[in-house]
């Protein structure tokens, strides 16, 4: 009687799993995408047709993963701006979504449609701010009389370069960066989306659940064209009747056939949201280039025998005096250190640079400040939970915040619309929540959302 009764509980939790994969085949919306296994962290999907179509893809299949970011995001947003999230999604629907255009507009409401079919409370608000969080604390700042809008906080923090030419092993582009935010929010930054929009151009990105566009901005599209980013450090100004940051970002991944045409989509209507050093390479011609994106301020570098790097070291004089109060000459900073060692590997590694240098560039632990090995803020794998204060500028010793993720690829790869992603410190080094807790208990208000953070190994990804 106990092995019948033990089988026929087996036989319904089978049929359940069975009603589960094949339930989603019941919207006709969802017959192209898909959801692939978890790989070392990441999970893949494909969405694929209309905005409309896309969006609800990417609400139903990764349901769980959205309530989950949403409900980290929320409680970081409520700590770091000190504002209830109902008045992100306030201003989500009265400042944000009055410049979103209709193509988005239909993706975003897509999402918010998936995610109730799964049975979601989140809504159309929700989703919009969700979307709009690097760039909401620039207008929440803003409406504080001017203030600066972005502290030397992680979202100042992330590591790049771009090289071609004589510098690398093959004289084609080579492209690399490392996400440095939260750690709590990092961990969740672990998706890599493969999207054949109706219109426009292929992409393959990795992003946080629920964003239509990457967010640290890492992809390539089928034009050829490869992007990344390091946001402008203590940048100022915000235009609250301009186009968002990541409606302008999400379309220049997707439509950009060229460096113009990706100057061009993040030029026109810019909102000063988010500001960002862009690293931009396009495979079909092996150019890179560097768009210093500033409300003012705006220049365009590009070359096809050299480099760009990022560090959050604004570059353009006029737009740090202007805009930023980034003090260039202090040399004790995350980013004047980072700036200056990206240099210098560039230059010792010059004709060698490769996928494989550049996943070694993203876990070096060199201080050039301090002239050696110390995992820090100050070094390209940053480590800010390591950096107590009094180093840079970091005014909260020991948060739980540095590099989270890691992505490189190079001209063959983009080729074949593919790149090479690690999830955590791409030096090795873990992190263990509940010990940093334990030592650090002013950050008690992260323990229902910090996570461990093990480093996981590089791993190709490619669109299917």
């Amino acid at each position: 009687m106990r092995y019948t009764a033990r089988l026929a509980a087996v036989l319904l939790l089978g049929l359940a799993f069975t009603l589960v994969s094949r339930e989603p085949q019941t919207d006709p919306r969802l017959k192209k995408a898909s959801r692939a296994g978890e790989r070392n962290g990441w999970i893949q999907v494909h969405l694929e047709g209309t905005p409309g179509e896309i969006g609800f893809q990417h609400g139903y299949l990764l349901a769980p993963e959205i309530k989950d970011t949403f409900q980290d995001i929320s409680i970081e947003m409520a700590h770091d701006e000190k504002k209830p999230w109902e008045f992100f999604r306030k201003t989500a629907q009265e400042v944000f979504w009055p410049h979103i255009e209709q193509e988005y507009r239909d993706e975003l409401a897509g999402i918010a449609e998936g995610l109730k079919a799964r049975g979601a409370t989140l809504d159309l608000w929700d989703v919009v701010a969700l979307n709009a969080w690097l760039e909401l604390p620039y207008y929440d700042k803003w409406l504080d009389k001017g203030q600066p809008t972005a502290s030397a906080g992680p979202g100042d923090h992330c590591s790049a370069f771009v090289a071609t030419g004589s510098y690398t092993r093959d004289g084609r582009v080579v492209i690399g960066h490392n996400n440095w935010t939260s750690y709590a929010s990092g961990e969740r930054w672990n998706i890599m989306f493969d999207i054949a929009p109706a219109k426009g151009s292929r992409m393959l990105m990795d992003g946080m659940p629920g964003l239509i566009h990457s967010g640290d901005d890492f992809g390539v599209n089928a034009a050829g064209i490869i992007i990344t980013e390091t946001t402008i450090s203590n940048f100022n100004g915000f235009d609250p009747d301009g186009i968002p940051e990541f409606v302008r970002a999400r379309k220049a991944m997707q439509y950009a056939g060229s460096i113009d045409d990706f100057a061009r989509i993040m030029k026109e209507g810019n909102n000063g949201g988010y500001a960002n050093n862009w690293l931009v390479a396009d495979r079909k011609t092996n150019e890179v280039a560097d768009l210093e994106l500033g409300l003012k301020n705006v220049t365009l570098e590009r070359t096809k025998d050299g480099f760009f790097v990022g560090a959050n070291f604004p570059v353009d004089a006029k737009l740090t005096r202007e805009e930023t109060t980034f003090d260039p000459a202090d040399k004790t900073t995350s980013q004047s250190a980072r700036h200056q060692r990206w240099l210098t590997l560039m230059e010792q590694n010059k004709g060698r640079i490769d996928i494989a240098a550049g996943q070694r560039f993203l876990a070096d632990h060199f201080d050039a400040y301090e002239g050696k090995v110390h995992a820090s803020e100050r070094t390209l794998c940053g480590h800010i939970e390591l950096s107590p204060r009094g180093m840079g500028t970091w005014e909260r010793p020991y948060a739980p915040s540095g590099a989270v993720q890691n992505k490189v690829t190079d001209a063959a790869g983009a080729e074949k619309m593919s790149l090479t992603a690690a999830l955590g410190h791409a030096c090795g080094v873990g992190f263990k929540a509940a010990r940093h807790l334990a030592q650090h208990p002013e950050f008690a208000w992260q323990k229902d959302v910090l996570r461990d953070m093990p480093a996981r190994p590089w791993t190709r990804f490619t669109a299917r």
